[in-house]
């Protein structure tokens, strides 16, 4: 199952990795004087994948299944007592980001990834809410976890792994009461996304393209968090995109098929030293995205924090990402071959 979820952070972990395992002892909760629910807040029912989840008052015990949301959950000051490893390994599956954040509170527990759900361990933790969207929660284990506690999974309409960061923010924010304060956290990240389109005019209409050198050539669809986030910054992902990879957050394209990759930019995430040889593979190498140097190299680095914030996506990692980023693009799209992205 490791394997599959690879390309999702090289992606640096499974795709499978849906579920959360167990590890680690049990956490308090960590609800400050700012976790305090807006007024009305609850009750609340939220749509899911599997149907709808209603949650009756404030959570204080939260477990996230999911991959990302530790990061929503913190930016609205709100501590998990679990969050699910992903990549990195990082202490509390924090990446500084989200760390700073914590301040003096407890790290989360750590949930693995190597055999599925660890539901005994999950109901140890005695959650009030877990949540599940940046997830590929199965029906039996929506099952399972809803029998623990009220269980938010992946949207509906979307495949695994393919929430928007803007819908995990908002959904977060309804589940744990804060639905105006993520709201206002999503808005501020979208004006400093379109700050970037009017400054750089020319990512407009440019087609690009996200992929990673996972067993082959492994692309992101239209509805993987990075292909958004190009489409974010004004750019177009190639047309009939999706008939090429299904109805997945993305998936391997043949060695016949490589001219899918020859767009106006391509951004890849190359495993750790592998982009030395990405260049040199003699199908790539010739082509105009690489001889024109019209691609972008973010190679797997856990300690990089450009590599681990364009993988989450998230309301705290996005600044990283927007800062640091973006100026690549650019290097991508002067039309200098010599610039180096």
């Amino acid at each position: 199952m490791r394997s599959l979820l690879r390309p999702l952070a090289l992606l640096a972990a499974p795709l499978l990795v849906l579920t959360a395992c167990g590890g680690g002892e049990e956490a308090p909760a960590a609800a400050g004087s700012d976790a305090a629910a807006e007024t009305g807040a609850f009750p609340v029912t939220i749509k899911n994948k599997f149907g709808e989840t209603v949650v009756k008052e404030a959570p204080k015990r939260v477990v996230s299944v999911g991959l990302v949301e530790q990061d929503a959950l913190l930016a609205l000051g709100v501590v998990p007592v679990a969050t699910t490893e992903w990549f990195g390994e990082k202490p509390g599956a924090l990446f500084p980001w989200a760390k700073e954040k914590l301040g003096d509170g407890t790290l989360p527990t750590v949930l693995k990834d190597k055999d599925g759900i660890q539901f005994e361990q999950i109901a140890a933790l005695r959650p009030d809410l877990i949540i599940g969207l940046y997830s590929g929660i199965s029906a039996d284990d929506y099952k399972k976890l809803t029998a623990i506690a009220p269980t938010v999974a992946q949207p509906p309409g979307v495949p695994d792994y393919g929430v928007a960061w803007q819908d995990a923010a908002r959904t977060v924010g309804q589940a744990v009461g804060k639905p105006k304060e993520a709201d206002e956290l999503v808005k501020g990240i979208e004006e400093r996304f379109a700050k970037v389109r009017a400054e750089h005019p020319e990512f407009q209409g440019k087609t690009a393209l996200a992929a990673t050198p996972w067993e082959g050539y492994f692309v992101y669809g239209s509805q993987d968090p990075r292909s958004r986030l190009l489409t974010d910054f004004g750019f177009s992902l190639p047309d009939g995109l999706d008939a090429v990879i299904g109805d997945k957050f993305g998936g391997n394209i043949s060695a016949e098929r490589i001219a899918t990759l020859d767009q106006q930019v391509l951004v890849w995430f190359p495993a750790k030293g592998g982009t030395a040889k990405l260049k040199a593979d003699p199908l790539y190498k010739n082509l105009k995205v690489r001889t024109e140097g019209r691609d972008v190299f973010v190679e797997e680095n856990f300690d990089d924090p450009l590599y681990g914030a364009i993988q989450f996506v998230s309301v705290l990692s996005l600044p990283i990402v927007l800062d640091q980023f973006v100026p690549k693009l650019a290097t991508a799209v002067d039309g200098d071959p010599s610039t180096n992205a």
